[in-house]
């Protein structure tokens, strides 16, 4: 079985919000906006936490699902595309965590 990807999704997304389908959610979300995406991205991270706390993991897959789903609208709809994000990662491997952090600027 080939391995999904979220390079893949962010695809079908693109696609689905450009769709001009009433039916698809994406599409719906993208015409709501940032406000409401960000609001749903809220909202399923939350319930990412709760499963997470309650040990519950078929709760934790399926939320963490929907939390990446609405992570990735977001983005769309900011107009950042996922590689912007792995790249910014990539550039986090070499250095620890801690030291990381501590980079950033304070704010």
């Amino acid at each position: 079985m080939a391995q999904f990807s979220l390079a893949e999704l962010e695809t079908i997304i693109h696609q689905r919000a450009h769709s001009g389908d009433p039916e698809s959610w994406t599409a719906k979300l993208f015409a709501k906006g940032m406000d409401k995406a960000a609001q749903k991205l809220g909202e399923e991270a939350v319930e990412t936490v709760i499963a997470a706390v309650r040990g519950d993991k078929q709760a934790l897959v399926s939320e963490s699902a929907d939390l990446m789903y609405h992570w990735l609208v977001v983005l769309g709809i900011a107009g950042i595309p996922l590689d912007d994000v792995l790249k910014e990662l990539e550039g986090r491997t070499g250095r620890s965590g801690v030291a990381e952090k501590a980079s950033r600027p304070r704010g």
